[in-house]
């Protein structure tokens, strides 16, 4: 996958480069419109080969909020101006950061916290063989997942036994049937919010 790590460096570069601007004016106004707390969230997720990394994305919830690793749509902790960032997908932005430094790439599971991806088992911890991706088939599935987990009685249980275990079974697929030509495709779906067919399934 060497085509794959030089086209996350060169374009997480740009990305960077170019994006500048729109990553200053949500700064100042995560600022302005939740002061109190940091513009940026930091977390430990599991990376490649199981390793802890820093994740970088903008604050989107309310400052020791001390809620669930499962968001839920409508929640009290997600603040106004955090739902536009996580529905436009612009608290991300600051994870060009990640892939530069090589902890993440554009495409591939999205990075877990302790207790999910290290804790699988046989075949299905072959998903650490990848970097984790700020988009993704799985990601794509379950573009609405804080919607979809708004509408049951038991969002963690729901995440735990259903969610989750599908998407280990998209990754894997897409870990060994990998494709740079797919890659781009979910990136252009990401972007501009569309749907494609993988694995015969709509993402």
């Amino acid at each position: 996958m060497i085509k794959k790590h030089l086209f996350d460096i060169t374009f997480a570069f740009f990305g960077l480069l170019f994006l500048w601007p729109v990553l200053l004016i949500v700064a100042i106004l995560i600022r302005i419109k939740m002061p109190g707390g940091p513009v940026i969230f930091r977390q430990q997720r599991v990376g490649k080969d199981g390793k802890l990394f820093t994740m970088y994305k903008f604050r989107s919830m309310t400052v020791n909020h001390g809620g669930s690793s499962v968001s839920v749509a409508g929640e009290s902790r997600i603040t106004p101006l955090g739902e536009k960032l996580r529905h436009y997908k612009i608290d991300e932005l600051p994870e060009l950061w990640n892939i530069l430094k090589g902890d993440m790439s554009f495409v591939g599971p999205r990075p877990d916290v302790p207790g999910y991806a290290d804790k699988l088992q046989g075949e299905d911890r072959e998903i650490l063989k990848l970097r984790p991706g700020i988009t993704g088939p799985a990601s794509l599935k379950y573009r609405n997942e804080e919607e979809l987990l708004a509408t049951v009685d038991n969002p963690q249980e729901y995440n735990d036994t259903v969610i989750y275990p599908d998407k280990v079974r998209i990754n894997l697929y897409y870990l060994k049937h990998y494709s740079f030509t797919a890659d781009i495709k979910m990136i252009i779906c990401t972007v501009l919010g569309k749907h494609m067919t993988y694995n015969n399934e709509l993402i």
